[in-house]
């Protein structure tokens, strides 16, 4: 069955976000679709859709955040299981995506694991991709169905400008290390507001270690601008660092809040006052400290889903 103008449009979603995929579908004035991801007694996951899909264009909303396999393959299942009920097109809808930084080798017999992903995802049938801030934007020539990449930066200029205001000449935004430094420079644009970066060595995974500060930080207020928090071993060693060349304050901002480990901990502890980031991931309670401020992504998604349904532009949302 081919997609065509004229399909019903769906909303479904796995267990990764089902909060944020209730507010999409607000937002686009549907209801969810009915469909349960349960698990078999042995952990094999089953899938099942209770009403029909035939010739429609579905919309599938999962995160591959943790656990990451399990929601992976939740999303693979559910791609399958609604291309072989003659969906008409099939987008998969990954406000976060996994596996993403394992997107090149670093080192001899390194995996290239978002590539695998991006197969995977092909293999399985989805006919789209819907994401936002990738770890590394060429990951969508990994593909070789269409990559709609959307941007979080403007959610998150958009707070500051409207919680700053003029106040924000007295700011500066911080990349926290080179690899970030277009995203960052993107922000400050957007607030026009000045450039600094931390030039740090990372002698292993997941630990980093502060080398340099290039601008002037003496007396401002800073935001250290990421796309994705893990461990926080870097955003919290750079607020530290920070604070201690002479930033007065020290807020931190990111798309992706993966707080893993002692990322909690860490944040708690440091120099940041406050950490904004966008809802792509499900933050249970324990997580929700109060230096933790989280912004919704579901209308930008919304609008994105309806542009594409439509056949209209998505990148003009960021214009």
């Amino acid at each position: 069955m081919l997609y065509t103008a004229r399909s019903n449009i769906k909303i479904f979603s796995c267990n990764a976000n089902r909060e944020l995929a209730e507010a999409i579908s607000r937002n686009l004035l549907l209801e969810l679709g009915a469909a349960e991801v349960s698990h078999f007694s042995d952990g094999e996951i089953s899938v099942k859709i209770d009403e029909t899909i035939r010739g429609a264009d579905v919309y599938i909303i999962q995160s591959t955040s943790t656990p990451v396999n399990d929601n992976l393959m939740e999303l693979l299942i559910m791609i399958d299981a609604m291309k072989r009920a003659s969906a008409g097109r099939i987008t998969a809808v990954m406000p976060y995506y996994g596996y993403a930084r394992q997107d090149r080798k670093a080192r001899a017999r390194d995996p290239i694991s978002a590539k695998l992903v991006a197969n995977l995802l092909t293999v399985a049938g989805a006919d789209r991709i819907l994401t936002m801030d990738l770890h590394c934007a060429q990951i969508q020539g990994f593909f070789d169905i269409p990559v709609d990449h959307l941007h979080g930066t403007p959610l998150l200029t958009n707070y500051y400008r409207e919680k700053y205001g003029d106040k924000l000449e007295e700011f500066v935004a911080v990349s926290p290390d080179l690899g970030s430094v277009g995203r960052t420079r993107a922000f400050a644009t957007r607030l026009d507001i000045p450039l600094a970066i931390i030039d740090k060595r990372r002698p292993k995974a997941n630990v980093s270690e502060i080398m340099n500060i290039i601008g002037d930080i003496e007396g401002k207020r800073v935001i250290l601008v990421d796309d994705m928090i893990d461990t926080a071993g870097t955003i919290t060693n750079a607020a530290n660092a920070l604070k201690e060349r002479g930033a007065i304050e020290v807020d931190a901002c990111c798309t992706h809040a993966v707080l893993s480990g002692p990322a909690l901990e860490r944040i708690e502890k440091s120099a940041i006052q406050e950490l904004v980031v966008l809802n792509t991931i499900s933050l249970p309670a324990e997580k929700r400290i109060a230096k933790i401020k989280e912004i919704s992504v579901a209308k930008t998604f919304a609008e994105a889903i309806s542009r594409i349904h439509e056949g209209t532009s998505v990148s003009t949302l960021f214009d």
